[in-house]
């Protein structure tokens, strides 16, 4: 066996293990709202590839995705509360997961010069800080629950990235002038809902000591 019939058939048997591993796993309806939450993650690379091309129509696929995967943000939740299937795992990996695909598109339409770098680069580091306040504050026993800023934070966010994505004039609308709107927007509930965090975090945490 030559050296690149070795390397296919490990490639096979590997795929074939997490095939396997992937459809037992699913079996159980209660990794159901998990498997939501990671096809967000598995999404951003085909995202990122997508983006590259510039293409018209190919950015209106992207930003499908993107409002597919903002979808499965809510149905994971949903079903996680209403059949009783949550779990530590999901806790983990749904703002994880948020984190992942939002900042990641961002980061792209810096690159193809669709948003301000300044901009992405604080909101960035805004959501940098937040998740490393909740796990000092987790590690401590407290717990930073989310505000209804910062759903609609989240929310703004994703608008701004879908009409950015789309880019181009869409259904007589210019998608890149409302995506940029709705960014600064975005970018505002940011800033004070991120000021709001570290002002409780700060509280919990000096409470703790």
């Amino acid at each position: 066996m030559t050296q690149n019939e070795s390397f296919l058939a490990l490639f096979k048997k590997s795929c074939f293990s997490v095939l396997s591993k992937t459809r037992h796993y699913a079996e159980k309806p209660a990794n159901l709202p998990n498997l939501l939450t990671l096809s967000r993650i598995l999404v951003v690379p085909l995202i990122i590839i997508l983006l590259y091309s510039g293409n018209r129509w190919l950015n209106l696929l992207t930003a499908l995705l993107v409002v597919g995967a903002a979808i499965t943000d809510g149905l994971d939740g949903y079903m996680a509360r209403k059949y009783d299937f949550e779990s530590n795992l999901g806790r983990l990996l749904d703002p994880i997961a948020d984190k992942i695909l939002l900042l990641s598109t961002m980061v792209m339409l810096v690159y193809m010069h669709r948003a301000p770098a300044w901009m992405i680069c604080l909101i960035l580091c805004r959501e940098t800080a937040v998740t490393g306040l909740r796990a000092i504050a987790a590690d401590r026993g407290q717990s930073i629950a989310v505000s209804t800023l910062a759903k609609y934070k989240t929310t703004f966010q994703m608008i701004a990235v879908v009409a950015l994505v789309i880019h181009y004039s869409f259904l007589g609308a210019n998608a890149h002038a409302v995506g940029i709107f709705f960014l600064w927007i975005a970018f505002l509930y940011t800033m004070w809902t991120g000021y709001i965090y570290f002002k409780e975090a700060f509280s919990l945490l000096i409470a703790d000591e």
